[in-house]
């Protein structure tokens, strides 16, 4: 578990929710990006963000300073993040699956109503997703 707090940019330390947002947000663009690293960082990533181990765990396990693997670990959100500024994979993914979402609850409105007029929304939303590919 991890022992250490990071602060967010005020100096106060980040809530629940913003330490959840962030690691939601890194597995995904790790998920997207995350063969771009080198092997040794993305070894120390997945410890820290997916297998939850704290700097001094993976200092342990790697022979690294704390601060080394501190450093590699906000190397690596950088690098991660600027792909994402760049390529926007995560966020066209994101769009994509908020869209399936809206065409399966427009599609089991329309079995439950038998209002066969809002096909055309779902055709809309198809053609949508069909853009962004």
């Amino acid at each position: 578990m991890k022992a250490e707090k990071e602060r967010n940019g005020s100096g106060a330390l980040p809530s629940a929710s913003e330490k959840l947002a962030e690691v939601y947000e890194l597995s995904m663009l790790y998920d997207f990006y995350g063969e771009l690293l080198g092997d040794h960082k993305k070894q120390i990533f997945e410890d820290y963000i997916l297998n939850d181990l704290s700097l001094a765990e993976i200092a342990d396990n790697t022979g690294i300073s704390r601060q080394g693997i501190h450093d590699i670990i906000k190397r690596c959100t950088k690098a991660l993040r600027g792909y994402e500024d760049k390529l926007h994979l995560a966020e066209k993914f994101e769009g994509t699956k908020q869209l399936i979402s809206e065409i399966r609850q427009i599609s089991e409105e329309i079995t439950q109503t038998k209002d066969v007029g809002r096909i055309g929304e779902v055709v809309a939303r198809a053609e949508r997703i069909l853009q962004e590919l």
